[in-house]
């Protein structure tokens, strides 16, 4: 468990009481999180495939990672609210080990440019086949090199198609070569 020195601690903590203030002023630049679109996949019923959601952090910011380095940070999360019967999970990257100026001597894992959510989408073999749309959020804590913003929540939003799964081929036994009389 790596230990976070009270200073910085204390520094962090400040760091994001000070930027409630510092969101609202104008000609700054606001620390923004935003998703490519995705197109609709297909999926077939009763098999799981995996999407890809690609994520961009605005430049000179960054994000916490699924897995922060301390209790006191807040953690990069999706959540999706799928349809009945349709079951999913998320797959997150590993972030980047990295120190800023408020604690050099410290490294958090963050995420920065473009990063990707693995999400499996498995649809019970009892959905109907159709359009569904999958929906929910990314929650995230953006920082700077001196500040750290409020949390926010990232509306998430994809479509895919569950399809039938394609008949079955049956192959007849082999046939023996002999001629049974």
């Amino acid at each position: 468990m790596n230990r976070w020195s009270p200073f910085a601690v204390s520094a962090m903590l400040l760091a994001a009481l000070l930027s409630f203030a510092q969101d609202e002023i104008p000609g700054r630049k606001a620390p923004s999180v935003v998703m490519s679109p995705v197109p609709p996949a297909s999926v077939t019923r009763g098999k799981s495939s995996t999407l890809e959601l690609t994520f961009r952090v605005g430049s000179g910011f960054h994000i916490n990672s699924n897995t922060p380095k301390s209790e006191f940070l807040i953690p990069t999360t999706l959540k999706l609210e799928p349809p009945t019967d349709i079951v999913v999970g998320v797959k997150y990257p590993e972030g980047e080990d990295r120190s800023f100026p408020f604690s050099p001597d410290e490294k958090l894992n963050v995420y920065t440019g473009d990063f990707q959510l693995a999400v499996s989408v498995r649809p019970l073999a009892s959905v109907l086949p159709g359009k569904y749309v999958l929906r929910g959020s990314l929650k995230y804590q953006a920082c700077d090199n001196a500040a750290c913003y409020p949390p926010k929540q990232l509306p998430v939003q994809f479509e895919v198609r569950v399809v039938k799964a394609p008949p079955r081929v049956r192959k007849n036994p082999g046939q023996s070569p002999h001629v049974h009389t």
